[in-house]
């Protein structure tokens, strides 16, 4: 008799807590919960992905992607293509409904730093050994389904992850895209690519079907 009345006592008390949140209807939030309420950018996204069709923002002065600090820390940059049109209609909505959240939620302007890719200068770019790992038809960007962004502050690209503003926009960045069902390359184990981000199930798709294509070929 005594166990039961220790073990009814102490059900009763696990349950007040979880009976005071329900009466009183207000949000409890843990303590352990990491900074800003991604939750509710979430509920953005999903809105925004649910409107009406998004449009590119215009693009920065062509000069941003050609400072000294680009051709030495990213040269690669000068040359990519930025044509939104380039892109994959899916995974454009998708991005642009993230750089909303960021300037809205957050006050980050992002740029599109690189859309497609052609194979060739995929190649030529691992050749170079700093730009990527992937050869041609291995990367997304050869499909349009992978795009490359930065953060821009006073006109020009951050890419800083030691400054505590850039480091943090590119993370919100990342918890973003996997909200809009996003791969970002910051999760990334072999290379963290913190500006880039896929739609890696279509990617593989297609670089199966290009593999097929390529092996009649040869």
């Amino acid at each position: 008799m005594r166990h039961w009345v220790v073990l009814t006592t102490a059900l009763a008390l696990l349950a007040v807590p979880p009976l005071v949140i329900l009466l009183s209807r207000q949000t409890v939030v843990l303590a352990d919960f990491r900074g800003d309420d991604l939750s509710e950018s979430g509920s953005m996204v999903a809105q925004l992905l649910r409107g009406e069709r998004l449009t590119p923002p215009p693009p920065p002065p062509p000069e941003v992607f050609t400072t000294q600090e680009v051709r030495r820390l990213r040269p690669e940059i000068v040359t990519a293509d930025r044509k939104w049109e380039q892109i994959d209609a899916d995974l454009q909505q998708r991005v642009l409904a993230i750089y909303e959240v960021m300037r809205r939620q957050y006050g980050y302007e992002m740029v599109l730093i690189e859309g497609y890719r052609s194979p060739e200068r995929q190649a030529e770019l691992m050749a170079g050994g700093k730009a990527t790992r992937a050869g041609a038809w291995q990367s997304c960007h050869q499909y349009g389904l992978g795009v490359d962004s930065a953060p821009i502050r006073d006109g020009k690209l951050q890419w800083d992850m030691n400054d505590e503003w850039t480091r943090r926009g590119y993370y919100l960045y990342g918890e973003l895209a996997e909200q809009a069902g996003l791969d970002w390359g910051g999760n990334w184990r072999s290379i963290k690519d913190y500006v880039h981000v896929e739609m890696s199930d279509r990617c593989k798709a297609a670089r199966a079907i290009k593999r097929a294509e390529l092996s009649q070929q040869g």
